[in-house]
């Protein structure tokens, strides 16, 4: 029985698979292929590159790229820099209020960032940082999954090393920087990961808050690329989509197994 349920959860999970790489095997054969091809399949087709460089020269492309390493670099940055500290404290530290406050701090992973959206607005207006990235961005520069995966990270260190660190005369910062930090190696690629994937993406709040080029992300870029008064054909569109997403195959295809490991390690603790 057991293992026929094993046989169905895997049946199950491929199918689920499949589902999710179709829209991606789409875009992969229409952008490598002409346009005749994009909605029929052929073995002959010929293979081609023309789509990305007609996508690329359409469009700021290039500009679109360094907002948007520029944005995910300066969140990420603050993010790590903000729930380290947090974290630290949280886990190392009895203070008057110290659980309140972590579960304050839980409650903003059950808030959707869109509800915040008019009150954010005014905020970023009241500071004159409409379209820019740092208005993009500041939001964002408190997470709260960060802290919570950080601390379960921090709480798993054993006492002993921190002692030791003590011994050699380490502040509570060097302990920090020397032990804590270097042990959340997996954890700190895990969250980075998540958060460079999560602003890579993000469209909504970036649509209000730009309104030009020079300020515009990836995302924004290629919906008004690929918007239909354009009259891009579609394999152009599926070249950008690709162009779009590919950083963000590869940096997973890369830390893969770091990914699954942090959060493995999260959940037991």
């Amino acid at each position: 029985m057991r293992q026929k349920d094993h046989s169905v959860e895997t049946i199950a999970a491929w199918a689920l698979a499949l589902l999710w790489l179709l829209p991606l095997a789409y875009s992969l054969w229409s952008a490598f292929h002409p346009s005749e091809y994009a909605t029929r399949f052929d073995l002959t087709a010929p293979l081609t590159l023309d789509n990305f460089v007609r996508a690329w020269n359409q469009a700021p492309f290039a500009r679109y790229y360094l907002n948007t390493l520029m944005l995910v670099t300066m969140v990420l940055a603050c993010q790590l820099v903000i729930a380290t500290l947090a974290a630290y404290a949280f886990a190392r530290f009895k203070f008057f209020g110290r659980d309140v406050l972590f579960a304050l701090v839980l409650v903003q992973l059950m808030i959707m960032p869109d509800v915040l959206i008019v009150e954010n607005y005014r905020v970023i207006s009241g500071l004159n940082l409409l379209d820019t990235i740092p208005a993009i961005g500041l939001p964002y520069f408190a997470s709260a999954f960060g802290i919570f995966l950080l601390r379960q990270t921090f709480k798993g260190v054993p006492n002993e090393l921190v002692e030791a660190a003590r011994v050699e005369g380490a502040s509570s910062f060097g302990v920090l920087w020397r032990v804590f930090v270097p042990l959340g190696k997996t954890t700190y690629i895990a969250f980075g990961l998540v958060s460079v994937s999560y602003h890579w993406n993000n469209f909504l709040w970036p649509l209000i808050v730009t309104n030009s080029v020079e300020s515009r992300p990836l995302t924004v870029g290629l919906a008004v690329f690929g918007a239909p008064e354009t009259g891009v054909d579609w394999s152009v569109i599926t070249a950008a989509t690709v162009m779009t997403m590919a950083p963000l195959l590869l940096a997973f295809l890369l830390f893969q197994k770091q990914f699954v490991q942090s959060f493995m390690r999260a959940g037991i603790r």
